[in-house]
């Protein structure tokens, strides 16, 4: 299963960055300068991409800091390094439920239009855990609501047909069991994010 979801975001590289209007951009770098990223931090991006949100992050952190882009999609990873060669800027071939980084790594870590596509969520969850510093937080951001998803992922059917962001109660047990408190959510048409801060 995990295998061809990564041959499906493989062979969606080439054609990924197109799916985003301006629009889209322009809404998403109006999410990411709300969220309160200061300068000099370490940011881990888990699901990355082609590193759509690499250009926001990297002009905040600055050269004090950091963007690490993570993507189980080879093909995604190498793209997202070359349309970023930043010194700022650092990409890795991992899955997000096994993370090639030390505890206590990064500042904050954001996911966008990636977790349903998590081959094991709570897994996830734990290792975006333990890679955070305490009061560390996780982002979850969609530019649909979880029942628009659900809709477009169903419509798409093949491996994605069953990749959902999780009912909220159940999203904030999951939350739960990997320590992270302060859940903060937002579903409306339009629009998901989940906010989660990390304890130790």
């Amino acid at each position: 299963m995990h295998d061809k979801h990564q041959e499906f975001f493989d062979n969606l590289a080439d054609e990924w960055d197109l799916m985003f209007t301006s629009e889209d951009l322009e809404r998403l770098t109006n999410i990411v300068s709300n969220l309160n990223v200061s300068e000099g931090a370490d940011i881990l991006d888990l699901g990355c991409g082609t590193g759509i949100l690499f250009d926001m992050l990297r002009r905040i952190v600055g050269d004090n800091g950091s963007v690490t882009g993570v993507d189980f999609s080879f093909e995604m990873a190498q793209k997202a390094h070359r349309n970023f060669p930043f010194s700022n800027v650092n990409v890795v071939d991992a899955d997000a439920t096994s993370l090639p980084f030390a505890d206590s790594t990064f500042d904050m870590a954001v996911a966008f239009s990636a977790f349903p596509h998590f081959s094991n969520q709570q897994r996830a969850l734990d290792e975006t855990h333990r890679v955070l510093k305490k009061d560390g937080r996780f982002i979850m951001i969609h530019l649909e609501s979880s029942r628009e998803l659900s809709d477009i992922h169903h419509k798409i059917g093949g491996v994605l047909k069953n990749d959902l962001i999780p009912p909220e109660n159940k999203l904030r047990t999951m939350f739960d069991n990997s320590k992270f408190v302060d859940v903060k959510i937002e579903d409306y048409p339009g629009l998901f994010m989940a906010i989660a801060k990390n304890t130790k």
